[in-house]
């Protein structure tokens, strides 16, 4: 089979492997399509500190029950989407429930091979079976939509929420849809730095944004009457907690999802005298059949982020327009 790998940090390359068979309790998918993420990037530039090289890449990905192993009764044909989320079911944060920081942990296109090719072989359980009403273009952005679903379901958002997104790249936007789409907040605001993110963050239902190369956030705020109460932050810079924190309404939670290594300071007393609620969120626990609930029903539009396609043998330009074209760029899909 033809596979996508990042043989070491900065080359990545087609090669072709053996096709995999299924083992106990696995089932193998013909991949069809895949999306790029941000992670999968960082991969390639070494800069993830969890892969391991080589390794096939890729975790948002679709595609057909081709083969099965003993002690699975899965139909073959079967449309399914694969959670790259594999625990152990045993340790502490599967037994209640946040198998996504299982200390086992292995994440498919990151500790072990992903979905960027032809074949992928999964356990049967992490293969959920896509909906009549969800396209197969659709189905790929289940994986960055359950993204969404888990920082929500920690955060607990309220119809009544004044929100506040930070970033409207891909993560940020699959925010917005399920703030607005399921939530229905009443009030939600979009920071970023780059116009045409903004423009793409106003058309998934953004109420207002804000530039932030041009103009402060908290002055920005300030002028519009509003003191968030529930802040995601999906830019994922070391200095945004502290400012979040700063102008979160009392009560409100804060909601934080990236992996910078750099030092955020912040100030105690902010949080304890507001008596804030800050979440981390990693990954997704258990989210996927909500997100294709959410699509079937019609409540997202998860294709309204997909900016481009490309044949999987054109991964070299998908790649380049993924990282250094952001204001054009939002979700990229690779057809096997």
């Amino acid at each position: 089979m033809k596979s996508l790998v990042v043989e070491r940090p900065g080359q990545l390359t087609v090669l072709e492997r053996a096709t995999p068979e299924p083992g106990p309790g696995e089932v193998r998918v013909r991949v069809e399509r895949a999306g790029i993420c941000g992670s999968d990037v960082h991969i390639l530039h070494g800069s993830n500190p969890f892969a391991q090289y080589p390794r096939i890449i890729g975790h948002e990905f679709f595609g057909r029950i081709d083969a099965v192993g003993t002690g699975v009764t899965a139909t073959l044909g079967t449309r399914v989407v694969v959670d790259p989320v594999i625990a152990c079911g045993h340790c502490y944060p599967c037994s209640v429930g946040r198998p996504n920081v299982c200390t086992e942990l292995q994440v498919l296109g990151v500790h072990r091979d992903g979905g960027f090719a032809e074949y992928c072989c999964v356990p049967a359980a992490n293969a959920l079976p896509v909906p009549d009403g969800v396209s197969d273009e659709q189905a790929p952005l289940v994986e960055p939509f359950s993204v969404a679903a888990n920082i929500t379901d920690l955060t607990r958002v309220l119809a009544q929420d004044v929100a506040l997104v930070y970033g409207a790249g891909p993560i940020g936007l699959t925010v917005v849809q399920v703030l607005k789409g399921v939530y229905g907040v009443k009030d939600l605001t979009v920071c970023d730095r780059i116009d045409e993110r903004l423009d793409a963050a106003r058309a998934n239902g953004a109420d207002r944004v804000v530039n932030t190369a041009r103009a402060p956030l908290p002055a920005a705020l300030a002028a519009a009457g509003l003191r968030p109460t529930l802040i995601i932050d999906a830019a994922c810079h070391p200095a945004i907690l502290s400012e979040a924190i700063e102008i979160a309404s009392p009560a409100a939670r804060i909601g934080i999802m990236g992996f910078s290594a750099n030092p955020s300071t912040v100030v105690q007393q902010r949080i304890t005298s507001k008596e804030l609620s800050i979440h981390a969120s990693r990954l997704n626990s258990r989210k996927f059949e909500k997100v294709l609930s959410w699509f079937a029903t019609g409540r997202l539009k998860p294709e309204r982020l997909i900016t481009h396609r490309y044949g999987f043998q054109d991964f070299a330009t998908a790649f380049d327009v993924f990282e250094h074209r952001p204001t054009e760029c939002c979700k990229v899909q690779l057809s096997f």
